[in-house]
């Protein structure tokens, strides 16, 4: 349908340039706004931020924490989305062991330790065939580098507290596309088929030879996938 509205959601350390070729590749379907969640300390705030930037009535896409988000936007305000696409993402809460870690890297950042996405942790990303891909790794220093410490921060404190989502999952009845990449250490396949199976109106997209950036490294899969969800 031409003219309607995509919102989608970036992850931890991302800005509008993980979807960059999503924009391009559906530019004739759809507008997108892609707000930024970094200015905001929990996923609340973060999801009306969202909410305030769409207009009445919009189709909803988030990637990774951008995921937790969309979670929210539909508990506060189911009526106005159209359809939902989950990517690299998962309904589950932190574990206490994840938050500790999250704690640890808060910690650090404040001693002045932020260095943005290190190379070393780049295989926990992204699949081994990509790690020295600049086309890959380029836009995730830099979307690092201009979240910055104090953006780093506040995301990992809103992720700490996000709310458990399972329970929402049977109440979603729009058209649904949950994407992941088979080789998702982040958020793993079985996170991904978890939410399918839950969502009655669901399909399960497998990106194959992927890992957890699939926007940025499978981009013509995931535009393609989206374009046929936002065109049901």
């Amino acid at each position: 349908m031409a003219g309607q509205t995509l919102v989608l959601l970036p992850g931890l350390l991302n800005t509008r340039r993980l979807y960059e070729s999503q924009i391009a590749d559906l530019a004739d379907i759809a507008d997108t706004i892609v707000p930024e969640l970094w200015h905001h300390d929990s996923i609340g705030a973060m999801a009306q931020a969202a909410l305030d930037a769409a207009p009445e009535r919009f189709a909803l896409g988030g990637f990774s924490m951008g995921g937790y988000v969309c979670f929210e936007i539909l508990r506060r305000a189911p009526e106005r989305v159209e359809r939902l696409a989950l990517m690299d993402t998962q309904a589950v809460p932190d574990t206490p062991e994840a938050s500790a870690r999250r704690r640890g890297f808060i910690e650090q950042s404040k001693l002045g330790r932020f260095h943005g996405v290190q190379p070393s942790l780049l295989p926990t990303i992204v699949h081994r065939s990509r790690v020295n891909d600049q086309t890959v790794v380029k836009p995730i220093l830099e979307m690092a580098a201009e979240v910055g410490a104090d953006g780093f921060c506040r995301e990992q404190t809103a992720m700490i507290a996000r709310p458990d989502s399972r329970p929402l999952l049977v109440e979603i009845n729009v058209p649904t596309v949950v994407i992941v990449g088979r080789q998702d250490q982040a958020t793993p396949l079985a996170r991904a088929q978890e939410m399918a199976a839950d969502i009655a109106n669901a399909r399960l997209i497998i990106i194959e030879d992927c890992g957890h950036m699939a926007p940025l490294e499978k981009p013509a899969e995931v535009s393609a996938a989206l374009r046929r969800w936002l065109t049901l």
